[in-house]
């Protein structure tokens, strides 16, 4: 049975910057740079310009780890997109990214097979292990995993919403999970989830329980109470879920490899908030500062994006090489969570 391990990396973040005082002066958001920042560790965010969507954004990141794997849109057996902003209601934003990449015209055409995940932050987790499982089966020799997140145009931007519109950012981050006889590659993962939880974090603007799912005016006009269209968290119970759970999947995927915090040379958190980083890698599990790796103060949280924007990233400065063990998690909506253990 082959190995499955991470071949190319790639991201591709919005040119414009919104800076924490950006939100104040131009957005008239009544928040303070200093706010922000004690809170979250958020200092900017990147937010796409109008008319671009997850799928654009998933094609930028897609093609750097393409190239970055020495390898051509062809060679991608089959594309996992996770999102929870794609483009349209439906159809996904995989088939989208595919059609962007080439895949769906000319004589080259090999109309490869997209699978969209929903899993919000834990997205990319999800999409890693689905990956891993395919390729170490022998179904596919590469699969294209992608994170892409427009947070921008569905965010509460006006001081009612300043505490959570403060929190994201557009962006989206990209891996191939390859083939190989080495040994190397995603060693374990774990994957959990709590549905108990589901309205402590969410959107509910498309409630299909409703009839119709949008309510409507006498013209038949869509009318949506702000509580249903943007998102609502309940900021403390996350907060404490999310240490919970990632320290347990890590303890997990640690047990199940025989490993301790000592035998990991990088982790990679999702990018949510920095005070929940913090406090799990010193409170909870004792890691170096020096063997944790955060951007969430250029980015804010890009959800399903954070993971592999952060994995590009530091491949990219040299703190990420050959021959690493590396550990993930990431918790987010749902409630879900993973971690998972590779050999770089």
């Amino acid at each position: 049975m082959p190995n499955a391990y991470i071949s190319g990396t790639g991201f591709y973040v919005p040119p414009r910057v919104v800076t924490n005082d950006m939100l104040r002066e131009e957005y008239g958001i009544d928040t303070t740079h200093e706010w922000i920042v004690e809170r979250t560790g958020i200092e900017e965010r990147r937010f796409a310009a109008e008319g671009v969507g997850t799928g654009e954004l998933a094609e930028h990141a897609a093609r750097q780890a393409i190239e970055a794997a020495g390898l051509e849109p062809k060679d991608i057996g089959m594309i996992v997109l996770a999102t929870l902003s794609p483009d349209f209601a439906f159809p996904g934003s995989g088939v989208l990214l595919g059609q962007r990449l080439g895949l769906c015209e000319g004589d080259g055409a090999t109309f490869v097979p997209a699978l969209d995940v929903r899993n919000q932050c834990s997205g990319f987790l999800y999409s890693l292990g689905t990956a891993a499982s395919l390729v170490q089966s022998g179904a596919m020799k590469h699969v294209l995993v992608v994170g892409s997140e427009t947070h921008s145009a569905a965010l509460d931007l006006t001081s009612r919403g300043r505490t959570v519109s403060c929190l994201f950012g557009d962006g989206a981050g990209a891996v191939i999970v390859s083939a190989t006889d080495e040994d190397r590659g995603v060693r374990k993962w774990h994957l959990g989830a709590d549905g108990r939880y589901a309205e402590a974090l969410c959107q509910k603007v498309w409630d299909m329980r409703q009839r119709p799912f949008i309510p409507q005016d006498e013209q038949g006009r869509g009318i949506v109470d702000p509580s249903l269209m943007w998102a609502n968290m309940e900021g403390r119970k996350v907060f404490k879920n999310a240490v919970q759970r990632m320290a347990e999947s890590l303890m997990r995927v640690f047990s199940s490899e025989n490993l301790t915090v000592n035998d990991v040379d990088l982790f990679v958190f999702h990018q949510a908030n920095l005070r929940i980083n913090q406090y799990l890698a010193k409170e909870v599990l004792g890691i170096p500062e020096d063997k944790l790796v955060n951007n969430i103060m250029r980015y804010g949280n890009t959800t399903a994006a954070t993971i592999p924007i952060l994995l590009a990233e530091a491949e990219r400065s040299g703190r990420l090489k050959r021959g690493m063990k590396v550990a993930t998690a990431a918790f987010g909506s749902g409630f879900t969570w993973g971690a998972a253990i590779i050999d770089w």
